[in-house]
């Protein structure tokens, strides 16, 4: 039955009523989410719990600003770590102090995921100010997400265009990029590049599982099986609706559970060691 699969929520907010909130922020709660201030609650590990455990959401992938290092948020984890993780979002112009940051934090708290959201910057994803994060995500072999698609914000949008990450993917085989938030309107881009890059993925998040478009859905009911993963953007889209709708799809046996669970637990948490372009490098050479 659909309602007994397990999920991993990927993309969690617990302090949404704490940040600043720029008009746009407002802007896009009513008007684009019909949330209004519904958006805006912060969350506490208790809370967070209830949610999930009436979900049935296992595991959620915590969002924190690395510049912030906020103990509230850290103490999500601390408390309960076999149900919270972190995922650090990051500014590419501060150059070396995002990558310290990034390392520091890695180092010391259960991070599974970076995270760099393009239209805060309006720099697009293979601008050269984001290849030090993306390198030493490599040298963590530490996933990385990137928002694709127009934002709901009056905020710059080809910044985000998907095919900027074709460069990304082929500079930096070894690194696991995941991009967040669907890819709207550009889905046949998306899935055309998920087909030719091994190590890039999708993740759901902020896209209310009823909309998916059908190119999507027949994309992960066929090859794209282990390549599109479940995520809410709680409290933007709720733990409860998005997995709600999640199982309402029709799709192939066994589809729902990797959307749902296997791919994020297989791609963020067992980490397990993938081909990289030294390797491939090595047994060329061998050949002469």
């Amino acid at each position: 039955m659909s309602d007994r699969v397990p999920a991993i929520d990927t993309f969690v907010n617990v302090n949404m009523g704490s940040i600043s909130r720029p008009a746009f922020l407002d802007r896009v709660a009513t008007d684009y989410f019909k949330r209004g201030e519904a958006m805006f609650e912060d969350e506490s590990p208790e809370s967070l719990l209830d949610k999930m455990d009436a979900a049935g959401v296992q595991k959620a992938v915590i969002t924190m600003r690395a510049h912030e290092q906020d103990e509230r948020i850290l103490s999500f984890p601390a408390a309960n770590p076999d149900r919270f993780v972190l995922s650090i979002s990051l500014d590419p112009r501060l150059g070396m102090r995002a990558v310290r940051e990034l390392e520091a934090l890695t180092r010391a708290h259960p991070v599974v995921l970076a995270r760099v959201v393009p239209f805060f910057f309006n720099l697009p994803p293979n601008d050269r100010a984001y290849y030090p994060i993306y390198t030493k995500c490599c040298e963590l072999d530490l996933p990385i997400s990137v928002n694709t698609g127009i934002p709901g914000p009056p905020a710059p949008g080809m910044c985000q265009y998907p095919m900027h990450l074709d460069d990304v993917c082929l500079f930096f085989p070894e690194l696991t990029v995941i991009m967040a938030h669907g890819a709207d309107p550009w889905w046949a881009e998306a899935i055309r590049l998920m087909i030719k890059y091994r190590n890039l993925y999708l993740m759901t998040s902020a896209y209310s599982p009823r909309y998916f478009p059908q190119e999507l859905l027949h994309y992960m009911n066929t090859r794209g099986r282990e390549k599109i993963m479940f995520a809410s953007d709680h409290p933007v889209l709720t733990i409860e609706r998005s997995v709600r709708e999640a199982r309402e799809l029709v799709l192939r046996d066994g589809v729902l559970e990797a959307f749902l669970y296997g791919n994020a637990q297989r791609v963020l948490f067992d980490r397990a060691k993938r081909d990289t372009r030294g390797e491939s490098l090595q047994t060329g050479m061998e050949s002469y």
